[in-house]
């Protein structure tokens, strides 16, 4: 399906809205917007204050979808994220009560403190999705889209995410303090919102967003722009290549990076991807999905490390 000057435009718009709204922040919207197109999760990582929660609460203003925050602690249970049947004694019958997790974008909050039964309560709807509650399953809204948050420096109470739930998100993308000049324009922009709260002139609606996915599906990838994923994402099952994984990449890494090459090129304004697509995207794509050995890890090697150096040695066919 052609994508429309109209869904071009609401999905521009969107992007412009929120990055002005967020300074400094180009390469997280551009994830967020390549999530919201392809079907994907985001895992959003950084220090405490850097408008994390921000974002997404600015993505779904933009979006005609439910919106829902989930703030993890360690006590929290599955069903407080999945809902559960509740008595109702005029009726004389179980009525299930939704949990948070049925609604169209969902914030979950330094999703590392939330214990592994919710974790995976959230995997099934993450990778299906659908939950099962009491035996019974049930679909989530489409679109469905998870955008979850954690603190890097803080360990006491947390439960690292463990590697199939990391292989689910898109992207694990790491965002770093600002720059002096980029701070300062978050100083003047926080006393211009005290004036009057800020709203999209235009929300994104669900029609506008459903064609824009089936133009991006459109999008075309040559044969040797595949090529050159594969090259980079076999690269690490080869110990001569990359003697300093243990655990390499799995073919999901391809079909997310080929999926978030399509989603960027579609945003620059072109019906094919290119090499700098896969390029740019690569460490937010592939880094999360490799485990490095404990020699690596030891003489301080990194996954997005590892990434980095593929790129350098690995040419687009």
């Amino acid at each position: 399906m052609p994508d429309t000057p109209d869904q071009t435009a609401a999905i521009a718009g969107l992007g412009g809205w929120i990055e002005s709204r967020l300074i400094g922040r180009s390469p997280l919207v551009e994830r967020l917007l390549i999530g919201l197109l392809t079907g994907g999760h985001v895992l959003v990582e950084g220090i405490p204050g850097l408008a994390k929660t921000r974002a997404v609460r600015l993505l779904a203003d933009g979006v005609e979808a439910r919106f829902a925050r989930i703030q993890c602690t360690p006590d929290l249970m599955p069903a407080d994220l999945t809902g559960t049947p509740v008595f109702r004694p005029d009726s004389g019958r179980f009525e299930f009560m939704p949990g948070p997790v049925f609604n169209s974008i969902v914030l979950v909050d330094e999703i590392n403190r939330a214990p592994p039964k919710v974790q995976s309560a959230l995997l099934e709807g993450m990778a299906e999705g659908q939950v099962t509650v009491a035996g019974e399953t049930r679909a989530l809204p489409d679109p469905f889209m998870v955008v979850a948050t954690q603190n890097p420096i803080e360990h006491e109470g947390t439960f690292p995410l463990p590697e199939a739930q990391l292989d689910r998100f898109l992207f694990h993308v790491i965002v770093t303090p600002p720059g002096p000049e980029d701070e300062r324009r978050i100083l003047d922009l926080v006393e211009t919102e005290a004036e009057g709260e800020a709203v999209p002139d235009l929300r994104l609606g669900q029609g506008a967003l459903a064609e824009a996915r089936a133009a991006v599906r459109q999008v075309h990838a040559s044969p040797a722009l595949k090529d050159y994923i594969v090259a980079l994402v076999t690269a690490t099952r080869d110990p001569e290549q990359c003697p300093e994984i243990a655990h390499p990449i799995s073919p999901r890494g391809s079909l997310a990076l080929l999926a978030g090459a399509r989603a960027r090129a579609w945003l620059d304004g072109r019906d094919h991807a290119i090499p700098e697509d896969v390029a740019a995207l690569a460490p937010d794509a592939l880094a999360h999905r490799l485990v490095l050995g404990w020699r690596a890890e030891a003489d301080g090697a990194t996954a997005r490390g590892v990434i980095d150096g593929l790129l350098a040695r690995i040419e687009p066919l």
